[in-house]
């Protein structure tokens, strides 16, 4: 990583090719293969994706779930009384403990999920670090109001900490079923690059077919192709399927601030590997079996707690990464991967040059942009083996 910027991961996209959409149909998607040891690309289609794979592999997926995370809210400004004023964006980005320290990684018994009880209370204080939008005029102190479309006030909030750049943290007052209220009046936390409002198409589209775990402000992108008859036919190929979670959280919106690589810091994201992911992954690895990561999510998982174990095999756990990937990263579980397009300049496609390298990523980009591919989020995805 030494001497790069992060200039140096730059590339000309039209905005034709920014996707608005998903296409007409889950799984109907273009895929780029690149070979990370030739640099050889071709095309192909995602429907192709049992054809490159082997009886044998290992395929890891991300199972959480997006939350309809972007609500809208009414300041209040106290005087003689309260009077809501003004409508500001709110975007949850994560559950927090005011004032306290984040808490350590919890070790999980045999088959235990994330969902379970005792692993996802009730966010007991109903606090959640946030972005708003204007950031400018919401203080400390202030209360926000999340009305119904009916003008019922269903969520009430008090900001208790200011941040750089938007960020603040919010305590809401106790609420029952927090999660049903957001279903009730929260928006899909669709990307700024898609410029429309999200509609009731994306409350399916923008999910993964095989998500579970609620907690992810942005959907992990790659597993948005697979359908249930593609995983079905993997399964009868022989290809093992395995899924952890990670919650993907603020780092998704934050552009990188800094001109060096090694200045880049990450925000942390919460992961949880159950015994059944454990196991298979732990087998995979000690019988040279090719593990294949679906997203960059499901990347830095394994590698963040490879690298935490130091040669031993996993164990069961939740916890928390920050980890950075990029060109020079010695990588220790993840023999392929399936990634969609990222953004210029972003973690994500330094993520993809470590993998593959950064010349050999770029020169296939720049051949996904001469041959029309759709990119990012709703867009065309990269098989790299």
């Amino acid at each position: 990583m030494s001497g790069l910027l992060v200039s140096d991961f730059d590339f000309a996209l039209p905005p034709e090719l920014i996707a608005q959409q998903p296409p007409a149909v889950r799984g109907a998607s273009r895929m780029l293969l690149l070979d990370r040891n030739t640099g050889a690309f071709e095309d192909s289609d995602f429907a192709q994706l049992t054809t490159f794979l082997a009886p044998g592999d290992l395929l890891v997926l991300n199972d959480t779930r997006v939350i309809p995370a972007r609500l809208y809210a009414n300041r209040t400004i106290v005087r003689d009384r309260e009077q809501p004023t003004g409508r500001i964006e709110v975007l949850l980005t994560e559950p927090a403990t005011p004032q306290a320290p984040r808490a350590p990684s919890l070790r999980l018994p045999s088959g235990a999920r994330v969902g379970d009880e005792e692993l996802n209370p009730p966010l007991a204080a109903n606090c959640w670090r946030a972005l708003v939008r204007p950031g400018k005029k919401v203080a400390i102190g202030e209360r926000l109001i999340f009305p119904a479309p009916s003008g019922e006030i269903l969520l009430d909030a008090e900001v208790l900490e200011r941040g750089q750049f938007g960020e603040r943290l919010l305590q809401f007052a106790p609420t029952e079923n927090f999660f049903d209220v957001l279903d009730r009046i929260g928006h899909m936390p669709l990307p700024p690059y898609i410029r429309r409002d999200d509609g009731i198409e994306d409350r399916e589209r923008y999910q993964t077919v095989f998500s579970q775990e609620k907690g992810s402000v942005a959907a992990p992108t790659a597993g948005l192709h697979f359908t249930p008859a593609i995983l079905d036919a993997l399964a009868a190929k022989g290809i093992e399927i395995a899924r952890l979670t990670l919650h993907v959280g603020l780092g998704t919106f934050s552009p990188l601030r800094v001109d060096r690589l090694e200045d880049v810091r990450l925000h942390r994201e919460r992961y949880t590997l159950t015994d059944n992911a454990v196991t298979a992954i732990n087998a995979a690895a000690r019988e040279g079996r090719r593990i294949v990561a679906v997203g960059t999510t499901v990347v830095r998982t394994l590698e963040a707690v490879a690298a935490q174990a130091q040669g031993r095999e996993l164990e069961p756990h939740s916890g928390e990464t920050e980890i950075f990937i990029s060109p020079g990263f010695q990588f220790r579980l993840v023999g392929a991967m399936l990634t969609n397009f990222h953004l210029p300049q972003s973690s994500l496609l330094m993520l993809v040059s470590a993998f593959a390298g950064r010349e050999q990523v770029l020169a296939a980009y720049r051949h996904a942009v001469e041959q029309k591919y759709r990119f990012f989020s709703y867009g065309d995805c990269m098989f790299i083996r």
